[in-house]
């Protein structure tokens, strides 16, 4: 039975791969993230040469990912913001649309086990994403080499990779909730909808919610203590996590900036006597361990609850 199962999944797994690659939906996809990529690492390139030379800077390579141009942003604001379209238009059809197609109840007519479908499809799908943003992130970083001639670190490659794998993340969850509303939903235009909206509700009515929750609970006045202006951000703060973006830019931001030793607010009287360095790979990852594992889990929660309603869920030929 294991033999069969393995083969099953293998066979679907690769076809799901080929119909991604085939489709015209990714590779619009991929020229439109190529397009402004490339734009941006070029813009913070041009930037970064003009005074690499001036001042000693350390980890420029990084600099290429998180400096923006006079009117292109940076590459992590772009796949900060483009991350969740990217894993949305790629899973929104994925159950609904072969059901309308009438290709799902051929697909389950053969013979292999219900869950090897809704595995395979979720396998090719994050295969797909995590090939798109590695292949990305290795043409612009080849880019950036040739615009300011200087080669990354041991220590920049090792911060890279960390941000490959929070930026695959990301957008997986947001893969998972497109599959899952794929299966929620049985028309795609609905389920194209939802994921768009919860999109726009965790992007910025998030943060309007948790400002307001945060004012409610301990308004800043004018002259207010600062045990009250602590309170307040930690209650914003730990609102606007719910949103993966926020805890995906916090993790992004740690990552690529070594300077960064706290994601929370920092009182003059801890910053004294403190020497001024950038912190080690290990103790950057130790930071955001908990937005890693949250990451994770949001995917989780997510697919279990796809691979519930679909192994539930009644499918008849039409």
């Amino acid at each position: 039975m294991k033999p069969f199962m393995c083969d099953g999944l293998k066979v679907l797994y690769k076809k799901e791969i080929s119909d991604h690659l085939r489709s015209k939906r990714f590779i619009i996809i991929l020229i439109l993230i190529s397009i402004i990529g490339f734009a941006s690492i070029y813009s913070a390139g041009i930037g970064i040469r003009e005074v690499v030379n001036k001042e000693n800077n350390d980890f420029i390579f990084l600099r290429l990912f998180t400096s923006s141009g006079d009117s292109i942003p940076s590459f992590v604001s772009f796949m900060s913001f483009l991350g969740p379209l990217i894993g949305l238009s790629l899973g929104f059809d994925l159950i609904n649309g072969e059901r309308a197609r009438g290709t799902l109840s051929r697909l389950l007519a053969q013979p292999i086990y219900r869950d090897t479908v809704i595995n395979g499809k979720f396998l090719a799908g994050t295969s797909i994403l995590a090939i798109m943003v590695v292949s990305l992130v290795l043409a612009v970083g080849g880019l950036g080499i040739i615009l300011i001639g200087i080669p990354p670190t041991l220590e920049e490659i090792g911060r890279l990779t960390v941000y490959l794998v929070l930026t695959i993340l990301y957008i997986g969850i947001w893969y998972a909730i497109s599959l899952m509303f794929s299966l929620i939903f049985k028309q795609t235009a609905t389920s194209a909808l939802a994921g768009i909206a919860l999109w726009l509700f965790l992007t910025i009515f998030i943060v309007l919610i948790a400002g307001i929750v945060a004012n409610g609970l301990y308004p800043v006045n004018d002259h207010p203590a600062i045990d009250t202006v602590l309170k307040h951000e930690a209650v914003k703060r730990n609102l606007s996590r719910i949103s993966p973006i926020t805890i995906y830019n916090e993790a992004m931001t740690t990552i690529l900036n070594p300077g960064v030793r706290t994601m929370g607010l920092i009182m003059t009287s801890q910053l004294e006597g403190a020497i001024a360095s950038s912190l080690p790979l290990g103790q950057s990852i130790l930071l955001i361990w908990a937005h890693i594992v949250t990451m994770i889990a949001m995917i989780m929660v997510c697919f279990a609850i796809s691979y519930i309603l679909f192994m539930r869920q009644e499918i008849r030929a039409i």
